[in-house]
């Protein structure tokens, strides 16, 4: 009987022969399949009914209370860190926070609070909202919430307070800088919406500007009707700045290249283990604008849908990318609800944008027994073609087209904001000025920059600089090799000299200083809007986008890669 069979497989030929050999792998792959799947079932079964036998016992015998949420919270939280950052669970008690990541709304006041020393202070409220209409400003500190004091908590518990049910009241007790009484504000809380775009407008020779923040729902509608409104204004080119936006829905990213670029043309596709996660996302409409030049702003904080809009356009040579390389995040999640009004964020699957790369800059899948995450090396990274033939590579994050200089902030000025005089300085000034210059044209002169230096006198704050660091190790390396004697008296006469010297940093560091501090005053009256029209004016992205897009040379050399 086997030879029979034998000679008769023979006589099928050879392309026969495969097809049965590609049949019986396929065959043992499925039942592998099955085995494996049966066996992770079993092991899913086992090990929950040990962590209920677990908690029950603590439950009943433990020599003090419990709190079996917390533990099972704790117990959930152990086990995604084992898979990527991007995996989290939310239990009903952060419903609020569940809402703002997939609506980018939460019911509460409306406002930004931080920890300054020991007070929770306001930091910004946002304008139109029920803080600001209360008549909340930045530097009030909050005493207490509906007569609970806040002291001894965190600005994460007094968050916790704020919100809840929109139309729900909530009393706070704040002492404003310079008066001498507390006050008591009473708000009523709302569904606060946080922008996609806080801002668009003509900024300059007819270039239109949108600062895009996320991509909540209906963030590709917005963009389209600013976008149609500037070009009613007269808009010819167009700076879209994604700098700082950790991205959203995938679908918004689609929705707003499809304003650019035809009907039917592929701009991310998803990889995932299931079939349902197989996808595809192509635009579906007629573009609004195939023709106007556009420029992309980034930096290492844009990610996620940034970087599909982002790469698409430099994949399909739509539009020029500008600033830093973006962050890296190439995971797509889907949001799972649980039991008990609780959701999974679960990542399923990750995203390839038109050339074909996924711009995933760190494997979190890598099987090891090292906690240490993966960055792919640039000597692994795979060359890809745009859509002219320019060469891109899958190094994790978009690379722009255009990398602009790192502008790090002085070590002067980092002290001043770490230490608050600069947010101090500004609160003093909105309490003694009720209006000051539009955005646009308003800046620091010199005699509001010397009214700042005598705020600082007797202020207390340091900082070391970069020349100061290396003196120090220098005096390390000599004590170490036991001959910082013979240099003791050079060192100790330059350390003396720095320290004069840096005496003149408020002098010599001004400009900066400046436009940092007008900035800050102006969000005191203009709010986060303010804030973004006064920054562009100065902003050297901004200024780098707006170069080539005036200059059709070069900006039509960089996407067909002809020199």
């Amino acid at each position: 009987m086997q030879i029979f069979r034998l000679t008769k497989l023979c006589k099928m030929g050879t392309s026969s022969f495969r097809f049965f050999a590609k049949v019986q792998i396929l065959i043992l792959f499925l039942a592998l399949s099955i085995s494996l799947k049966a066996q992770n079932d079993f092991e899913i079964a086992k090990n929950v009914d040990i962590f209920i036998s677990v908690l029950k016992e603590l439950n009943a015998k433990y020599a003090d209370e419990i709190t079996p949420g917390d533990l099972t919270k704790t117990a959930i939280d152990a086990m995604l860190q084992k898979l990527d950052p991007y995996t989290v669970y939310y239990p009903e008690s952060q419903i609020e926070d569940f809402k703002l990541l997939t609506t980018g709304q939460y019911g509460g006041i409306g406002a930004l609070i931080q920890q300054k020393n020991k007070e929770i202070v306001i930091a910004e409220p946002y304008e139109g909202w029920p803080a600001q209409i209360a008549g909340l400003r930045a530097g009030d500190v909050i005493l207490k919430v509906n007569n609970q004091t806040t002291a001894g908590k965190t600005s994460g518990d007094v968050s916790t307070i704020l919100k809840g049910e929109p139309g729900t009241p909530v009393t706070l007790e704040i002492k404003r800088p310079g008066t001498e009484k507390p006050m008591v504000v009473k708000v009523t809380r709302k569904e606060i919406k946080l922008p996609n775009l806080p801002y668009f407008g003509i900024i300059d020779q007819k270039i239109g500007y949108i600062k895009l923040d996320q991509f909540t729902e209906n963030a590709g509608n917005e963009v389209k009707d600013a976008f149609l409104k500037m070009k009613e204004q007269g808009m010819e080119y167009l700076i879209l700045d994604l700098r700082n936006n950790g991205g959203g829905l995938l679908n918004e990213a689609v929705n707003i290249m499809n304003i650019f670029v035809d009907q039917n043309v592929t701009i991310v596709e998803t990889k995932g283990k299931i079939k349902e996660q197989q996808n595809i996302h192509k635009t579906r409409f007629a573009p609004i604008d195939k023709q106007i030049p556009v420029v992309v702003l980034v930096n290492s904080m844009s990610a996620s849908a940034s970087e599909i809009v982002a790469g698409a356009f430099q994949d399909l040579d739509r539009g020029i990318i500008v600033g830093k390389k973006t962050f890296g995040k190439g995971l797509v999640q889907n949001i799972i609800p649980l039991s008990y009004n609780s959701s999974l964020k679960i990542t399923v699957s990750k995203y390839y944008i038109p050339s074909g790369r996924c711009v995933q800059n760190i494997d979190y899948f890598e099987k090891d027994s090292t906690p240490i995450r993966h960055y792919i090396p640039d000597s692994l990274a795979i060359p890809y073609k745009t859509k002219n033939g320019r060469i891109v590579y899958d190094k994790g994050g978009v690379e722009p087209d255009i990398i602009t200089p790192d502008s790090m902030a002085s070590n002067i000025l980092m002290a001043l904001i770490l230490n608050n005089l600069i947010f101090d300085f500004a609160n003093q000034y909105r309490a003694a000025n009720d209006s000051i210059a539009n955005p646009e044209i308003f800046k620091v002169d010199d005699n509001l920059y010397q009214q700042f230096l005598e705020f600082l006198k007797n202020k207390e704050y340091s900082y070391t600089t970069e020349t100061e660091s290396i003196l120090n190790k220098l005096k390390e390396v000599a004590q170490e090799e036991k001959n910082y004697s013979a240099i003791k008296d050079l060192y100790e006469k330059m350390y003396a000299q720095l320290g004069a010297d840096k005496s003149n940093d408020l002098i010599r560091y001004k400009d900066e200083i400046a436009e940092y501090l007008g900035t800050e005053i102006v969000t005191r009256y203009y709010y986060q809007k303010g804030r973004i029209i006064n920054s562009i004016q100065s902003d050297p992205d901004v200024v780098a986008a707006k170069n080539i897009l005036l200059n059709t040379q070069k900006y039509n050399q960089i996407l067909t890669g002809k020199k």
